[in-house]
């Protein structure tokens, strides 16, 4: 069995997992209590805040533990919505390939008076950072743009758009749930304001996150009830899980140089491979991408097929985002480059984890190989194309 759909999720470290075991029995208490236990589990609480901070260049204070990606995401963009409104300032920009987690947030923003400008992402899955300079307007409150997209894995630049809204005094979030743990994250250096992180993306744990915020913004709260984490994140901190999550982003951290050294070597062995196939194309920069991403479409064929027959041969990967892979509906972040309805279909996403060997790779491009002909064997629509009744796209 070949995993290759780490983007979707990735399997838990030893250490983390150890971690997580060893702290399910020494630190139970409440953090929030004064007594023994409580204050054993506050002081692991703690740590793991200090831990997460060190890998990203924050301060502890400025690191919110959240649920995942999703509702730090939310918090980020409602938070400093809420800010520009107490100014007069109600006007978001952002790209049309974000996750879905921004996307909503902003169409609920939306319906409640906000301005939102969706920035066009150009074929190569970039965003050039001219362009966010020029839709920023002097009733801007917030740039949302995510770091690495979790379909097509291009890396934005994120430093040089950070310095714009800094320059121009406005608030930059990037949702780097794809990026945390894979390749380097400064938010000092990347000049960031509000940054998402989910643990399982990173060999964490599932239902851990973390949010930050430089100090001096003020979160709006999501979930009221308590004071935990200073008052803006209500509910009884998962301690365990918290700890396993910045144990495995330490991991992460000081194995990173190596691990991603060997991701694109791999990455790059099974692009080549997948180029030789007729009439598929590789989506977004070959260059300015996630050490472990490939995604591509092949024209012709239709990618829930594709997934299943992969499966059958021992491939588990994707279509799309794992958020919408159950949905027939072509990826948001296809159509954002440029895709068309057709061949965004036939798309297939394979993220690769830090293990995978060049037998494996070999693998991959060998039975994809196999089952993109098999399924236009049979296709109408590539039937259509070899007889000229279409015209080729790729």
């Amino acid at each position: 069995m070949i995993y290759a759909d780490n983007a979707a999720t990735t399997k838990m470290s030893e250490a983390a997992i150890d971690t997580m075991i060893s702290l399910l029995g020494e630190a139970w208490g409440n953090p929030s209590s004064l007594y023994m236990h409580g204050q054993k589990a506050k002081e692991v609480l703690e740590k793991a805040r200090e831990d997460v901070a060190a890998v990203i260049g924050a301060e502890p204070r400025e690191i919110t533990f959240t649920s995942g990606g999703s509702e730090a995401d939310n918090q980020a963009i409602r938070s400093a919505a809420e800010l520009g409104r107490k100014k007069g300032k109600m006007h978001i920009i952002s790209t049309a390939f974000e996750h879905h987690a921004v996307l909503h947030t902003l169409e609920k923003l939306k319906s409640e008076g906000f301005e939102i400008t969706l920035l066009d992402v150009h074929e190569n899955g970039l965003i050039i950072p001219a362009e966010v300079e020029a839709a920023i307007r002097e009733d801007t409150c917030l740039v949302t743009i995510m770091y690495a997209n979790n379909e097509i894995g291009t890396i934005q630049p994120i430093r040089e758009i950070g310095a714009i809204c800094r320059a121009k005094g406005v608030l930059f979030h990037t949702d780097a749930v794809q990026a945390m743990g894979h390749i380097p994250v400064n938010v000092a250096e990347d000049n960031i304001d509000l940054l998402s992180a989910s643990g399982h993306k990173f060999h964490g744990p599932k239902g851990v996150g973390f949010l930050y915020a430089k100090k001096g913004i003020r979160l709006s709260n999501l979930i009221e009830g308590g004071a935990q984490e200073r008052g803006k994140r209500a509910g009884t901190e998962n301690v365990p899980g918290i700890a396993a999550m910045a144990e495995a982003l330490k991991e992460a951290a000081a194995h990173m140089e190596e691990n991603a050294a060997h991701q694109k070597a791999m990455r790059d062995r099974l692009i080549e491979g997948l180029k030789q196939i007729p009439h598929s194309a590789l989506n977004g920069d070959a260059v300015r991408r996630l050490p472990g991403n490939v995604n591509f479409c092949f024209e012709g064929i239709e990618g829930e097929s594709l997934l299943l027959l992969l499966d059958d041969k021992g491939i588990q990967a994707s279509s799309g985002s794992a958020c919408t892979s159950g949905s027939l509906d072509p990826s948001h972040v296809l159509l954002a480059i440029g895709r068309v309805h057709d061949v965004a279909h036939g798309s297939l996403r394979l993220s690769i984890g830090e293990d995978i060997t060049e037998a494996e790779v070999d693998e991959i491009i060998s039975s994809v190989k196999e089952v993109v002909e098999y399924l236009r064997g049979f296709s109408p629509i590539w039937r259509d194309l070899m007889e000229g009744k279409k015209e080729f796209i790729l």
